[in-house]
Parts: structure tokens; sequence; C-alpha cells
């Protein structure tokens, strides 16, 4: 790469090379639930068990996250594809949880019954960064569901594991 070489470009197509497993992030703050498909988490530690989730500070889930709600990653299912374009911008606020089945009291971050796994995460620490919101989450539950067989996404299309 060339100084004045378009350094995000660049980015953003290598990126496109990196394989990640589709979740999507929910939260519930002020009784109004969230949804929005991510790749951006990852394992953080064991020992506290904790997640690290980046969310677009432009996402309506920012501003519940950035009040500190907690938080819920639901792995999605190769066969959960439509479920992941609703919570990527196809449908709003409470529609996006017309597909799948949530579960949830009125007071947690709704939980997808049959993600891969669903991790319910009670907000430890948040910083804005850029255009995203960085959160850690202390890992509190756990849920499997299923098979291991995950929705993959690459190079801007959905995909599975061979």
């Amino acid at each position: 790469m060339n100084p004045g070489d378009d350094l995000g470009g660049a980015l953003r197509a290598g990126l496109r090379r990196l394989a990640k497993g589709v979740v999507v992030i929910t939260s519930r703050h002020e009784g109004v639930r969230f949804a929005m498909a991510a790749t951006a988490v990852s394992e953080l530690s064991m020992d506290p068990p904790s997640l690290l989730i980046c969310v677009n500070r432009s996402a309506s889930l920012e501003a519940p996250l950035s009040a500190g709600a907690d938080f819920c990653v639901n792995l999605l299912h190769r066969e959960q594809a439509e479920l992941a374009v609703a919570c990527s911008g196809q449908a709003k606020g409470e529609a996006r949880f017309a597909t799948g089945r949530w579960s949830g009291a009125d007071v947690e971050p709704p939980w997808l019954e049959d993600a891969q796994a669903s991790f319910a995460c009670r907000q430890e620490q948040s910083l804005a960064y850029g255009t995203h919101r960085i959160v850690i989450g202390r890992v509190e539950a756990v849920r499997l569901h299923g098979e291991i067989d995950p929705l993959i996404y690459v190079d801007g299309r959905y995909a599975r594991v061979a």
C-alpha cells in the first residue's frame, strides 16, 4: 500500500476475506426490545467469562448500550439467514422479533430459543471508539441448542461450514 492509497477501502476489502459467525445481539431498555445482526463479537476471557461486542454508533442498539443496558449474543444456525437479514436493517424496531422464537422476562434481554448458543451478558464496561461502541459483557448464562452448524458471513454473503 502506498501513501495516499485508500486505507479504509483496503481494510474493508481485507475484512471481506475473514469468515465470521453471524449473531443477533439483543437488549432491552426502558421496556423496549432491540436486536441487531453482527459479526463483530469475540470471546474475551474465560476468567471472568466474558465477551466483547462492537456496535456501530449509528445503530439503534447503541443507545441502550451506551446507557449501560445488558445484552444477549445469539449465535445463528445456518438456516436462520432470514433472521439475520431482518436484523441487519430490513426490519426496524419490534418488527425484528417477528422472525424466530424469542423468550425472556420483561426485564432481561430477549434470547432466541433455537440459536446455536445464546450468551446472556451483564454489561461491565463500554467505550466509544471511532465509528463504534466497544462493550464488554460478563457472561452470566449460556443456552445451547441443536447440532453445531452456524451461519457464516464472508465476502458480503452468508455461507455455511463445509
